[in-house]
């Protein structure tokens, strides 16, 4: 493989899309052909991203040292193991497989043949997980919400793997600690699957979240907070606005017995620039992959269990006669 990174894009959905507009930009990269099985769809896409549209997957696989997989969720898994059985890195969009038994495969595969298998968590290359994994590494409690208006896209899974699951991530990677207990709420509203949800995680090392995710609101809304030790952290994501009350950082807070207040907004950043750079960093150079397939399945795992969660919940409230049962 040479020092640039050819890269194929295997979807031209929504994802799709922008992976093949990014990879034109970023240093290191250069992309090698798209293939979806829609030919109308990929060649609209490669027209604007300026590149060949491939017959087949093999055919762009042979074409590239890496391949980034924005196919629906439903078909992740068997695209990775295709690339990874093919000798190529695979950067895999979130969910990064359907079952535990899937992500798995997809962690020894990648690590018997020293690939790059990278997972989509785009906000793990944020400003705004920056800010907080600086500020917060103990926390006590957590809580996320994530509301948004209806949008059809995404519909193929529940809101548990289309928004609660970013949270999740960012969630597991500031708590080093086992998930003990999940109990959780959620409805099936305007599709098959559930459009709103609410779980409760409770780590073997006693912290605690509160994640609340939604696609049926009538507004956008994306916001943090955080208790620890180190002070209580309050961020919102749309506004790009953050605010920490503790000991150690920001101007003197008067009465209040040495708290200080430090405010800080951070300016429009390209997350999915800084995780195609971390791609090719992983893939040529050899440095560690951020989100790996470890991390994919843990966010799974997590996801799948505030699925289980809301099964229970349900059974119970249709025993109580709360819900019919369906």
């Amino acid at each position: 493989m040479s020092t640039t990174l050819r890269v194929g894009v295997i979807g031209a959905g929504h994802f799709g899309r922008y992976h093949a507009l990014k990879i034109r930009d970023v240093p290191g990269e250069s992309l090698s052909g798209l293939f979806d099985p829609d030919p109308a769809r990929a060649q609209l896409v490669a027209r604007e991203a300026g590149c060949p549209v491939m017959a087949d997957v093999d055919s762009l696989l042979a074409q590239s040292d890496a391949v980034v997989v924005a196919a629906p969720a439903e078909f992740h898994f068997e695209l990775a193991v295709q690339a990874l059985r093919a000798g190529r890195h695979v950067l895999v969009e979130k969910p990064v497989a359907a079952t535990l038994e899937q992500a798995d495969m997809l962690v020894t595969l990648a690590q018997q043949s020293g690939l790059v298998c990278q997972v989509g968590h785009l906000l793990r290359y944020s400003a705004e997980h920056a800010a907080i994994s600086a500020r917060i590494t103990r926390p006590l409690y957590i809580e996320a919400t994530r509301i948004a208006p209806y949008k059809p896209r995404g519909t193929d899974v529940s809101v548990i793997l289309d928004l609660m699951i970013h949270d999740l991530d960012l969630v597991l990677a500031l708590v080093d600690s086992p998930i003990a207990q999940v109990d959780a709420l959620g409805a099936a509203v305007s599709s098959a699957h559930e459009d709103i949800a609410n779980a409760r995680v409770r780590f073997e090392n006693g912290c605690v979240a509160s994640i609340t995710a939604s696609r049926i609101s009538l507004k956008t809304e994306r916001r943090m907070r955080l208790f620890s030790e180190e002070g209580y952290l309050s961020a919102d994501f749309v506004k790009r606005e953050l605010s920490m009350i503790g000991r150690e950082r920001g101007l003197p807070l008067p009465g209040t017995g040495g708290f200080r207040r430090e405010g800080i907004s951070w300016a429009e950043h390209d997350s999915l620039f800084a995780e195609h750079q971390a791609f090719v960093a992983s893939c040529v150079q050899g440095a560690p992959v951020v989100v790996d397939a470890v991390a994919g399945r843990r966010a799974l795992a997590a996801a799948l269990a505030v699925a289980d969660g809301i099964t229970s919940s349900r059974s119970l409230m249709e025993q109580s006669g709360l819900i019919r049962g369906g």
